[in-house]
């Protein structure tokens, strides 16, 4: 399949609530409405791969917000909703007089349907998993595809009746309307998930959208992200100096060096131990950014400021906005010690703001809000650099490479801003936190020594609140239970676990129940993301 040549890409975006940003435009993008879908995230990396800038939007944005330029096309998600239910999400019914093309996956189908007069029904039995597509009918999203190929659905409505002015594209043994369209409006209908990668052709079919259907250019590429970010950057903060709070993760380290290019010494690292750190994280921290990297890091100990914040708490929403709160006040007394600093920056990627931001997103809740963003408070002295805001973790790697930071950096496994408070889940105490420290560092030494470290995309521990009773030495125990976690992913968004080794996980129990005092049992966690999150909390 031929595509367009690539142009020159320039940046920008969306807050993932919809409304606009002070990001520049760009020359091209879709734009997905998220309806709830699990897989939201997944379509909008499909597009980015296929070199289409694509951003995520709230289903209730108006059409006339959809219509600003550079908008090449629509793509409404699926979702866990009916249709048929009162309240449900549905998108404003001017997009599909806009004249740009519209793609609606599985739900995204169901309410085009309704909204342009079809009739939607509950199936009599809902259709689930693998299928086979056949094309019945000639059209630009089936180009040079096969005339049968395998699909996966997740779906317990359909549509009865098309609107009128749509054709069959093609069907599966219980679905005949499969896949549909309104070919003189380049309104488009999939009822399976292209973007899964159980679907045979699908990542062709959505390119087919994309370059055939809505003729948008390729021109999304990270090297023309970083020369704009860089310009951005500068003609944002002028003269001023930024504070950056590094943490040595991959997007503070990241955020740093796309920083420290843009603005050179007037930016100044701080990097607070607020006593919820790895195992050696302040050592590695010195080594890496101040000998290595010739970086100016101011280093705080607030450990004990945080801790009795954190004392007796154990709902996790209020472990990350109490850590987010504390983290901008010790950060705006730094400021003030440092002189005077208009501007804060934090390595905020795009996952980070549409899953704080999930309320309204046609999901009921937030899943979780991460510490600097749902953390902040409503008036802030320094106001946010955000430059990794539109990226996503693969893509933060990438543009790590452009930036010239070690690989030692930029395959560290992915730690949360929170930090080990969310994956200790017993009281935290100085005395817990020091039992976790031990045993992840030893799922992380093991998984090392085994040679699996960059075969994984995260591997820790977690300490939980039961205790069990063991025999140790003829003596009874009556102690606390770790669980190790490991997972394999892309890009964080969507996660299967990782199938390690039993020798591996054995020495790891073994180490950790032998050489940490005070845990007795150890479990491995085989939850995938979804329904499960990667971290525990």
């Amino acid at each position: 399949m031929s595509h367009p040549p690539r142009s020159r890409a320039i940046t920008a975006g969306a807050h993932p609530d919809g409304s606009a940003t002070d990001a520049p435009e760009v020359e091209s993008r879709i734009v997905v409405l998220d309806f709830g879908s699990q897989y939201t995230q997944l379509i909008a990396r499909r597009i980015r791969e296929l070199g289409v800038f694509s951003e995520i939007v709230s289903p209730q944005t108006p059409a006339v917000e959809l219509a600003r330029p550079g908008v090449r096309g629509l793509i409404l998600s699926g979702g866990p909703s009916s249709v048929a239910q009162e309240g449900s999400p549905l998108p404003d019914p001017e997009i599909f007089s806009l004249g740009i093309p519209v793609l609606g996956i599985c739900y995204g189908l169901q309410a085009m349907a309704r909204l342009l007069g079809g009739e939607v029904e509950r199936a009599r039995s809902g259709e689930y998993g693998r299928a086979v597509l056949e094309w019945r009918e000639p059209s630009p999203l089936s180009a040079e595809l096969p005339n049968h190929s395998a699909v996966w659905n997740s779906h317990g409505d359909r549509v009865s009746r098309l609107p009128e002015g749509f054709v069959v594209l093609a069907q599966t043994e219980e679905e005949p309307h499969a896949a549909v369209a309104d070919l003189k409006r380049r309104l488009y209908g999939l009822q399976f998930h292209p973007e899964v990668t159980h679907t045979e052709f699908g990542k062709e079919m959505l390119a087919n959208f994309l370059f055939r259907i809505c003729h948008a250019p390729a021109s999304w590429k990270l090297s023309s992200f970083l020369d704009r970010s860089c310009a951005e950057i500068r003609a944002r903060v002028g003269n001023e100096r930024v504070l950056l709070g590094l943490s040595g993760g991959v997007d503070s380290s990241v955020t740093a060096a796309l920083l420290h290019r843009a603005i050179g010494d007037r930016l100044h690292c701080l990097f607070v131990d607020n006593g919820l750190l790895r195992q050696g994280e302040v050592e590695t921290v010195r080594h890496l950014f101040g000998e290595e990297m010739g970086f100016a890091v101011h280093f705080v100990d607030a450990s004990a400021r945080f801790l009795g914040k954190l004392r007796g708490v154990a709902d996790p929403e209020r472990k990350r906005k109490i850590i987010g709160r504390e983290f901008i006040q010790v950060f705006e007394e730094a400021a003030r010690s440092l002189g005077p600093v208009r501007y804060l920056a934090q390595g905020t990627l795009y996952p980070d703001r549409i899953e704080s931001a999930a309320a309204g997103h046609g999901r009921p809740a937030v899943i979780k809000s991460h510490h600097n963003v749902g953390g902040l408070p409503r008036r802030m002295k320094m106001r946010l650099v955000e430059p990794l805001r539109l990226l996503f973790k693969d893509e933060v790697r990438e543009l790590g490479k452009l930036l010239g930071l070690p690989r030692e950096i930029l395959h560290r496994h992915p730690f949360p801003g929170p930090g080990l408070a969310v994956r200790c889940l017993a009281p935290i105490t100085p005395e817990n936190l020091a039992l976790l420290r031990a045993a992840d560092a030893i799922v992380v030494e093991e998984i090392r020594r085994a040679g699996l470290y960059d075969e994984v995309w995260q591997a820790f521990a977690v300490l939980l609140p039961i205790r069990s009773v063991g025999v140790m030495g003829d003596a009874r125990t009556y102690e606390l239970t770790a669980a190790v976690r490991a997972v394999q992913s892309v890009d964080g968004m969507t996660a299967d676990w990782a199938r390690l080794p039993a020798e591996l996980l054995s020495r790891i129990a073994n180490r950790i129940i032998q050489e940490v005092r005070g845990i007795n049992r150890v479990v491995y966690d085989i939850s995938s993301k979804p329904p499960a999150t990667i971290e525990w909390e």
